[in-house]
């Protein structure tokens, strides 16, 4: 990549998961937190009716237009909910809320709608929306208690408990679209974006 402050890019999140996936492909980028309430502005959206792929899409582009006013160079902000239905399922903070998400995904298929927006500037330049599918087996209690025992706190750390990239595996029998995208970072559209305007060695 190259190195000219037009170049610059810089990861608009505190997010170890979105950084291991852009530092494992090679991109040198630096970390900055955006500190967008995000709670606020996902109640603010669903006010107003915005759909789960809206509010994904709008978080991304807040959280990098807010890095971008004061940072010279490519401003990358992300932001990936769960859509069971067209309901935005949101993280969860305790074991019990944890065993009712995944009980409600149990059986069926959701969308991961994984929203990226570039900003230069102070303003958005480029955007991506991928929204993988995923189906979970139909796993029985057994398994869920097992499950949660096994990965603790991690449970908490994505809207649908789980990490495909770890033990969330076993929570699947059907995945269509982008491995990366469901690690909430679409991955390919952004290097074939960063190569075709010159960030990138062609």
């Amino acid at each position: 990549m190259s190195n000219s402050p037009e170049h610059r890019l810089i990861l608009a999140s505190k997010s170890k998961s979105r950084a291991s996936v852009l530092r494992a492909a090679g991109l040198t980028f630096e970390q900055i937190g955006s500190g967008v309430d995000e709670d606020a502005l996902k109640e603010a959206l669903r006010a107003e009716g915005a759909t789960v792929a809206k509010q994904a899409d709008l978080l991304a582009e807040t959280k990098a237009l807010k890095v971008s006013i004061s940072h010279n160079g490519v401003v990358l902000g992300c932001d990936q909910m769960l859509d069971l239905d067209g309901q935005g399922l949101d993280k969860v903070s305790t074991r019990a809320e944890a065993a009712d998400v995944l009980r409600s995904l149990r059986g069926k298929t959701h969308i991961l709608q994984s929203a990226i927006v570039a900003c230069v500037e102070g303003a958005p330049v480029w955007r991506h929306l991928s929204q993988p599918r995923l189906r979970v087996r139909n796993f029985s209690d057994a398994f869920l208690e097992g499950y949660l025992d096994a990965i603790g706190d991690a449970a908490f750390e994505s809207v649908g408990c789980y990490q495909i990239e770890g033990l969330g595996a076993q929570l699947f029998d059907r995945i269509e679209g982008d491995y990366f995208s469901i690690l909430g970072m679409p991955l390919l559209p952004l290097m074939q974006w960063l190569r075709d305007r010159g960030s990138l060695a062609p």
